[in-house]
């Protein structure tokens, strides 16, 4: 006489998920950070910003960004005061948003009320657009931002950003 074999409910849960399982277990690696300058160079960009500032007499913060507006790295120096890290981060996300330097956004605020309810009412501007974020660009291409907030007006803000821009931009053509 021939027995038939039987798979028990129990046995066939255990094949699938032996065949499932590892499938299952591995989900998909986040994808990795826009497009933008190197950790390296966003690093030295920051420090230069910080040490042109401070030679000036200025405390502030240097924000460096990629693509997204994420930041890369930032940079604050001793006794710069709290509130710049969240006027850089502003700063660097009118930047992302409009692909221009938030100064000129800062400009057509005070003529377009349109653009000025719109500024102030995204939440990454922090309500309002202030001078002293500059546009990373690489072959015509924003691949990022930089920012410095503390210095005595915006203006003195893009004057430490443009030493480090100068540096780093043959490495991000």
């Amino acid at each position: 006489m021939l027995k038939s074999k039987r798979i028990t409910p129990l046995v066939l849960a255990g094949l699938v998920m032996s065949a499932v399982g590892p499938a299952v277990a591995q989900p998909t690696p986040p994808p990795p950070r826009a497009k933008g300058p190197s950790l390296a160079s966003a690093v030295e960009a920051a420090q230069i910003a910080i040490n042109t500032c401070l030679a000036n007499g200025y405390k502030t913060t240097a924000l460096v960004a990629d693509a997204d507006g994420e930041p890369v790295a930032m940079l604050s120096a001793d006794g710069a005061q709290l509130r710049t890290h969240n006027i850089a981060r502003g700063k660097v996300a009118t930047v992302i948003r409009y692909k221009v330097a938030s100064g000129v956004i800062m400009d057509r605020v005070a003529k377009e009320p349109a653009l000025a309810a719109e500024t102030k009412a995204d939440p990454k501007i922090n309500g309002f657009a202030w001078r002293g974020g500059i546009p990373i660009m690489s072959g015509g291409e924003l691949i990022g931002a930089i920012a410095v907030s503390g210095a005595p007006g915006g203006d003195k803000d893009e004057a430490c950003i443009q030493p480090a821009l100068s540096k780093i931009k043959p490495r991000t053509n």
